[in-house]
């Protein structure tokens, strides 16, 4: 069988073995795995290595991996890792809970795209623990650390079963312990098998005094809480009641979260729910589509155009100042050449307003001088607007000398 990887250096252990099975009619190939002892090598060489077992996964070149648990738990990293090196993987993943699946060993079985609860088995999920020495601040940092990690598990078990992060942390915080039909109510397994021809073949045994679990198993244990359980959809031992892509549903969370620009990744279900309710409110408040413009028509933001009437009503009265400006410096040349009289300033300004390059060359026109600059009587003011008139007009005599 193609694929098949070479066992440890040191002797096969019971609690840890790949077995090579036979190829089926349709060419498919499998391997079952076993994992019968804690999860995380221990001091004394005992335990799940989460890196030797995630080695040997990836050397497996099979379509099934039939995954048989037994296991009390242990390092919670180590089962984080063990089950994404078995989600990760190409083939089709089944899992047995052929004894146990305690603590981190539960989270292993969330990797299952069909988990089997056998005859007798039991499934228990608590809050991730640990310790530590130094100060408050070691402390409070170990502990925000350990409430991540439950967290994270809270969320494998929501993937799989549905419900809140709250709900398995509450139930995880309770140390709750499922027989094998509660583990397929409350939604974490597909199905459970019974009858003597399926009893468990476990033979590993565990001390579960020494793991600081506060029930020694399910029959120590009260029942999950009210609520803990979903209505089945079949009461039937041995028929599946739900099979769950947990891999589909984490990208699925990842991509939405990217999305939303939500950057908390231990967010919770609510918390995204909250996001999209927020962005679909504000694609509510936004039009759509914009109407279609005439050619040539250009779209401007109102604070934009706002800005530029002000600035062209300040340039129109800088133009108008500088244009009379411009008419005064005329009008006192005219008079001091002594074209016009000054009593005829205002009929020139009129002019000025109504065609002023007209009247410059009419002003231009007129003998210098023939007006006295120093007044010595008073000036016929009448003769002096026809004069101005004639001259606007164009017939001024322009053969006059001063």
């Amino acid at each position: 069988m193609k694929g098949m990887p070479i066992a440890y250096a040191q002797a096969p252990k019971d609690w840890f073995r790949i077995q090579a099975a036979a190829v089926a009619e349709d060419e498919s190939t499998s391997a079952d795995v076993y994992i019968y002892d804690q999860i995380g090598e221990t001091w004394w060489g005992g335990g799940v290595s989460a890196k030797k077992f995630a080695e040997q996964i990836n050397a497996l070149d099979v379509d099934t991996i039939r995954l048989f648990l037994n296991s009390p738990g242990g390092a919670a990293w180590e089962g984080v890792t063990i089950m994404n090196s078995l989600r990760r993987h190409r083939a089709r993943v089944e899992v047995t809970v052929d004894g146990m699946a305690a603590s981190a060993a539960s989270l292993i079985a969330m990797a299952g795209d069909h988990i089997t609860m056998n005859r007798g088995s039991m499934l228990m999920i608590h809050d991730a623990w640990g310790f530590a020495i130094g100060n408050a601040t070691d402390m409070q940092e170990t502990a925000a650390i350990l409430d991540k990690l439950s967290a994270s598990y809270a969320d494998s078990y929501a993937a799989r079963a549905g419900k809140d992060r709250d709900h398995w942390r509450a139930l995880m915080k309770a140390e709750t312990w499922f027989s094998a039909e509660e583990a397929v109510t409350a939604g974490l397994a597909d199905e459970w098998v019974d009858g003597p021809e399926d009893a468990s073949d476990a033979a590993a045994r565990f001390d579960l005094s020494k793991f600081g679990f506060a029930y020694a198993g399910r029959s120590h244990a009260p029942a999950p809480p009210v609520g803990a359980s979903q209505t089945p959809v079949s009461s039937e031992p041995g028929e599946p009641i739900r099979k769950e892509n947990v891999v589909a549903y984490d990208d699925l969370k990842a991509g939405l979260a990217k999305r939303l620009g939500v950057t908390d990744a231990e967010a919770s279900d609510d918390t995204l729910l909250a996001a999209v309710d927020q962005a679909l409110a504000e694609q509510a408040e936004t039009p759509t589509e914009t109407a279609a413009l005439p050619e040539g028509v250009v779209a401007i933001d109102s604070a934009v155009l706002a800005d530029l009437q002000a600035k062209a009503a300040q340039g129109v009265e800088a133009l108008k100042s500088q244009t009379e400006t411009r008419r005064e410096g005329i009008l006192a040349k005219a008079l001091e050449d002594g074209r016009i009289a000054p009593a005829s300033k205002d009929t020139w300004a009129t002019l000025l307003e109504r065609d002023e390059e007209g009247t410059v060359k009419a002003l231009d026109s007129l003998v210098k001088n023939a007006i006295p600059v120093e007044e010595i009587g008073h000036a016929d003011v009448n003769a002096s607007e026809d004069e101005a008139l004639a001259a606007a007009a164009g017939w001024a005599d322009d053969t006059k000398e001063a």
